[in-house]
């Protein structure tokens, strides 16, 4: 009987003395076999002094192979104690090998080949790879190809070692084995049937359609308004954003210059002001024009982790309130009729079938359950996100000239909780909120799964589409490429409250520079939402209690933002009303009586 060695998986950063350590743990070994995979002719003299220096390390006990056919390699001599250098450099000539950085191709039978070469290796085997997290790689799209590759390849061949370590500057960890087993995470897929979203490209589709909803009387209904010709959802590189220019300084500084001119004492109507000015920056002329076309769009999405309520309400109650809002009854069509915004709703991944208007963009039906599984894959993340950026583009080509993000999920408090809890280094404790109204052992059921999220999350800390895939969902995800893709397009966003928030501040990861394109419409009481407004230094305009989600908050600021620009457009001045101003008389006061 053959009694099997150990399998181990080494994994580090460029530097951090990986291969030292698989070198170390071969060390009682009389013959080791060191299968190279890196370039063996090269021209980069830096690769040759790297190569000349782990070869000095090695003694006479090792035989040194280099080849690229690493799976050939193993299954040869499978009995002889083998330390493979590394797993990158075997994966980058694999792809080079078949043109796969222009043309992308299934690599899951490969890895399937070299992991049972793995599995019949029966003597001591360390096998050095790459961190992914860990090792600097371009942000082109041959970078991104190289990452998602290398981290599948990681993640398969983990599954068939013993023991994975990670080396960051010499020190070891061993890593728990606390992630399901790929076997679970497929049973869970199974449960939870999804639409497969396509790696590059999604179906081409409409923006969804407005709801139709009946006029109240005395008030303006919101409308469904035209949309322009639908812009294809391209995921490809869809977490990547151009450029992103703030505001309009000169003219801010206009719109206060005029403030000081408005028949008022300066600086008395507060916030207002403000606001006024970062309108007419963001619109780029003084005295702003009306906002005319606000749009609200609510992406709903259910979550597997809303199985362990951690809501007062039951998952199928998502599928319920869309349907309650496509048909004009919620408090967001209120909201939206009483202010004249256009309201649409969105499915991203509703654990039910809805309407095709409603369903155009819809990635899978339910999220994975984000405490023992990724809540999408990364193509479903991309997506998402790509389907918030088209959304924006349908409505900016359309007029509109201000956006409004609201959501509909149960227990969409959750992973709203997870991503500003990580982002912005709080504890589960912190960040936990009654969302829907929970009892107290709800309370703890959500605070466990808050944990358990925010450990499988803490890894992707500064990966923000693989943060979203991992623990958010296709609704945040595709908020966060919809608030990211407003400032690309120049267009004001009033934010509103932890679950927008929390996709407002993966979006900031995704688009530097976004934030200055959004304001804050209130304050939630959920505790994660005051976190995640510090991160973002953003200021609520409103403190309501308010805790509905939706877009309610932020649509009970718009009047407040409708209000500051007619007022810095329709006031008169000192000069225009023949009043003096406070440089030339004393006929105004600085007191609040004003004028």
């Amino acid at each position: 009987m053959t009694t099997r060695g150990t399998r181990t998986l080494v994994l580090g950063g460029v530097r951090s003395g990986k291969s030292g350590v698989g070198e170390a743990l071969l060390a009682e070994h009389t013959e080791v076999r060191y299968i190279a995979t890196g370039p063996t002719l090269t021209s980069d003299a830096e690769w040759v002094a790297r190569v000349e220096e782990h070869r000095r390390r090695r003694d006479e006990r090792y035989t040194t192979v280099e080849t690229t056919d690493l799976t050939t390699e193993l299954s040869t001599t499978p009995d002889v104690a083998t330390l493979v250098d590394d797993l990158g450099n075997w994966l980058a000539a694999d792809i080079d090998a078949t043109n796969g950085w222009e043309s992308p191709i299934d690599r899951s039978d490969r890895t399937k080949q070299l992991c049972a070469a793995i599995s019949a290796v029966t003597a001591d085997l360390v096998i050095i790879s790459p961190e992914v997290g860990l090792a600097p790689v371009p942000s082109t799209a041959v970078g991104r190809t190289f990452q998602d590759e290398l981290g599948a390849l990681n993640s398969a061949v983990a599954a068939v070692c013993d023991r994975v370590l990670l080396v960051v500057a010499g020190r070891v960890v061993e890593l728990p084995a606390d992630f399901p087993a790929p076997e679970a995470q497929t049973a869970q897929q199974q449960r939870s049937p999804q639409k497969p979203a396509a790696p590059d490209v999604a179906p081409a589709a409409a923006v969804t359609a407005a709801a139709t909803e009946p006029a109240a009387p005395h008030t303006a209904p919101a409308a469904s308004g035209s949309m322009s010709e639908p812009h294809e959802v391209v995921a490809t590189d869809a977490e990547v954003f151009d450029h992103i220019d703030r505001p309009d300084e000169s003219v801010a500084q206009a719109a206060r210059d005029r403030q000081l001119t408005l028949t008022k004492p300066a600086g008395s109507l507060g916030r207002l002001e403000d606001l006024s000015a970062w309108i007419a920056a963001c619109q780029g002329e003084c005295p702003p024009r009306s906002i005319e076309q606000a749009n609200v769009v609510v992406f709903a999405g259910d979550h597997g982790v809303a199985q362990a309520g951690v809501s007062a309400y039951p998952p199928e109650v998502t599928a319920q309130m869309v349907a309650n809002i496509a048909s004009g009854g919620a408090a967001v069509n209120v909201l939206a009729r009483q202010s004249g915004a256009t309201l649409h709703v969105v499915d991203m991944s509703v654990d039910a079938d809805t309407p095709p208007e409603v369903s155009r963009y819809k990635v899978r039906r339910g999220s994975g359950d984000l405490r023992v599984t990724d809540a999408l894959t990364i193509a479903e993340a991309r997506a998402s996100i790509a389907a918030g950026r088209a959304i924006v583009d349908d409505l900016v080509d359309s007029g509109a000239d201000l956006l409004i993000a609201g959501e509909m999920g149960i227990g969409n408090t959750t992973p709203a909780a997870i991503l500003v809890g990580t982002l912005t280094r709080h504890e589960p404790v912190e960040v936990v909120g009654r969302g829907t109204g929970i009892d107290d052992l709800g309370w703890m059921r959500k605070t466990a799964a808050i944990r358990d999220g925010m450990r499988r999350g803490r890894r992707y800390i500064h990966d923000p589409l693989a943060l979203v895939a991992a623990v958010g969902g296709a609704d945040i995800a595709a908020m966060a490429g919809f608030l990211a893709q407003a400032a690309v397009r120049r267009t004001p966003v009033i934010l509103d409250g932890v679950v927008v928030t929390a996709a407002a501040l993966v979006a900031a990861e995704l688009a530097p520079g976004a934030v200055s394109w959004w304001v804050a419409g209130h304050r939630s009481v959920e505790p994660a939402h005051t976190f995640a407004l510090e991160h973002l230094d953003l200021e609520p305009i409103l403190e309501l209690r308010m805790r509905l989600g939706e877009g309610s908050g932020a649509l009970m600021a718009l009047p407040v933002v409708s209000s500051s620009v007619e007022i810095l457009r329709g006031m008169s001045t000192f000069d225009e009303a023949g009043i003096s101003d406070a440089d030339s008389s004393a006929a105004l006061t600085t007191s609040d009586a004003g004028v």
